[in-house]
């Protein structure tokens, strides 16, 4: 085949991450610097992932173009455009710096990407954060650029802050880093201050020192689980990137949050993670999504992520901890109303085995993680609160920490260049 007709692949799969120290606020909405650190456990792919191929050729019409789940997506923005053009930049300086034998211009050819998700898309399940990694790593893996997944991760934050977390495995944080604008002091939010607080040193600094790294493996603390219930599959009304500029522009509990309670919590937190202790990891978790959503509440208008259900499930929790006698579950909410909890592989029939009593009829525990879970119908629970949950509940997801990116063999788009149906 002419070089002009060849049409070049790569294909990849990227996991969901769920964050115990929350990442919410940005200082500067260009280029996607939080406010303040966070610190995630990346699930795993087996339950949970973004499934992604990248495709580019010579003999593509163009423009770039996206499909997500078989629907043709606007890919003009800002972030998927800043995402591209910086994978275009890094293939296109590999280019010009290959000798004797020179590359493919790859970084000229139009680009075709499709995606698939095996999980409901804007629906408060971090599905912008697995999209985002697993189109960075397919495009970088097309390129075949040698940048790790530090690197990477600046470029996805740009696309989905949380994203760059997904291009690790296990436990990961996102550094706040000091570059960019308001850079310095881990802060510079609150009531009426913005991203631009007055006295924050503004700088013409690229961020890249905000970026993610691993804190642990998922062999380190491999018996992390989690039971995902899923209250809506419904996009949540009010987006993750409009909430959070609201809560910084109007919150006066965010200042304290991200100048002090953060910080503060990402060393305990990285503290009880290599210590494998989850009596601090549950603590510092369900304080951590406590603040998260007291800053939402604190917003003008305010915000309501969590909905009876969300508060039931809550109780539950509170409920199992009190009836074993320590913490052995734990909650904690992204900017929608599903309800994570993080429990310990041999604790699974005191916590996810109780919410099987009750619950054992609803999607999701048909599965072979579902099948093992053994039911516990002794807990004493407020009857009142599960009832919610049962009602309310769509179906469960079981999943445990799990690994980074994963490249694949199977191409969502076939040797022709045409798009074609997979897993959903």
């Amino acid at each position: 085949m002419a070089d002009d007709q060849k049409i070049y692949r790569a294909s990849t799969t990227a996991p969901v991450n769920i964050a115990v120290i929350k990442y919410w606020g940005k200082r500067d909405p260009t280029l996607n610097l939080p406010t303040n650190s966070s610190l995630s456990v990346t699930l795993s792919q087996a339950d949970l992932r973004t499934h992604t191929t990248a495709a580019c050729s010579a003999s593509f019409p163009g423009p770039d173009s996206l499909v997500i789940n078989g629907a043709p997506q606007d890919i003009s923005g800002p972030r998927t455009q800043a995402c591209l053009r910086l994978l275009r930049e890094q293939r296109a300086a590999l280019e010009s710096s290959s000798s004797p034998a020179p590359l493919p211009s790859l970084s000229s050819f139009p680009l075709r990407i499709a995606s698939v998700n095996n999980f409901p898309t804007a629906a408060g399940l971090a599905s912008s954060a697995a999209g985002f990694a697993a189109l960075v790593r397919a495009v970088a893996d097309l390129y075949q650029l040698p940048a790790s997944p530090a690197e990477l991760s600046r470029i996805a934050r740009q696309g989905s802050g949380s994203a760059c977390r997904s291009l690790f495995g296990g436990y990961v944080a996102w550094e706040r880093g000091g570059e960019g604008a308001a850079g310095g002091a881990e802060a510079g939010a609150g009531a009426g201050t913005g991203a631009g607080a007055e006295g924050a040193q503004a700088r013409a600094d690229d961020g890249s020192d905000s970026l993610a790294t691993q804190v642990a493996p998922a062999g380190h603390w491999p018996d992390m689980r989690a039971l995902i219930l899923v209250v809506s599959a419904d996009k949540k009304g009010v987006s993750s990137t409009a909430g959070m500029q609201a809560t910084v522009a109007t919150s006066e509990l965010f200042a304290t949050r991200a100048a002090t309670l953060v910080p503060r919590r990402m060393a305990q937190m990285r503290a009880a993670i290599l210590a494998r202790d989850f009596d601090a990891f549950a603590r510092l978790t369900m304080r951590d999504s406590n603040n998260f959503h007291a800053t939402c509440l604190d917003t003008e208008p305010p915000i309501f992520y969590l909905n009876d259900v969300s508060r039931a499930a809550i109780r539950v929790v509170e409920d199992i901890n009190k009836a074993v006698g320590r913490i052995v579950a734990a909650y904690t909410f992204d900017a929608g109303p599903n309800a994570v909890v993080y429990y310990l592989a041999e604790n699974e029939s005191l916590v996810a085995g109780t919410f099987k009593a009750d619950m054992g009829s609803a999607a999701g525990w048909d599965t072979e993680r579902g099948r093992a879970v053994q039911i516990n119908g002794g807990a004493a629970i407020d009857r009142k609160s599960m009832s919610l949950v049962v009602k309310g509940v769509d179906r469960v997801i079981l999943t445990g920490v799990g690994e980074g990116p994963i490249s694949v063999t199977e191409h969502l788009i076939d040797e022709n260049g045409k798009v074609v149906e997979s897993e959903t």
